[in-house]
């Protein structure tokens, strides 16, 4: 497997626009908190790392991943926040529970990125094993904590930049 050796949150902070301006959402699932908390810490270090100012940072819990959702539609209909990232984790076990909260946090990240036209992002780690999550949550694979705030900041750029040039 390619991602054996690789860091895959590796990034060239040159590369990445400043996020002095910009305000997040930060909606993290308590379920996986060992995981959970450290994509958190991992998104708050990249957003400070990149220029965001730690009180435009507003962080908010909610109990699993599939309450992810309406968390970070609260958030966008609550706040001024630029970007919603939603950081969870979940973990395969021997029933198909897995399958239908990973649908549908996916499919409800997704709707609320079109109905709300803000960046919704989707930092949910869904893993066969504990040591999985683990190593893609500040791990030997990376943080993708890290990698949802890069995304933020990207998108937010992304999303000023279209709507003052065209």
């Amino acid at each position: 497997m390619a991602t054996n050796l690789k860091n895959l949150s590796s990034y060239d902070i040159n590369n990445i626009p400043n996020a002095k301006d910009m305000i997040f959402g930060i909606v993290v699932s308590e379920w996986n908190d060992q995981v959970t908390a450290s994509l958190c810490k991992g998104a708050i270090d990249c957003l400070i790392e990149n220029g965001a100012q730690m009180e435009n940072i507003s962080i908010k819990h909610v109990p699993g991943s599939f309450e992810l959702v309406l968390g970070a539609q609260l958030l966008l209909e609550n706040t001024d926040a630029d970007a919603i990232l939603c950081l969870g984790c979940v973990i395969q076990g021997e029933t198909r529970h897995f399958d239908f909260i990973c649908n549908a946090v996916a499919d409800g990240i997704m709707k609320l990125n079109t109905d709300y036209n803000t960046p919704v992002i989707f930092g949910v780690l869904t893993t066969n094993t504990i040591e999985q999550a683990l190593d893609r949550s500040g791990g030997k694979h990376g943080n993708k904590g890290t990698e949802a705030a890069i995304t933020a900041i990207k998108m937010i750029a992304l999303q000023q930049d279209i709507e003052v040039n065209y």
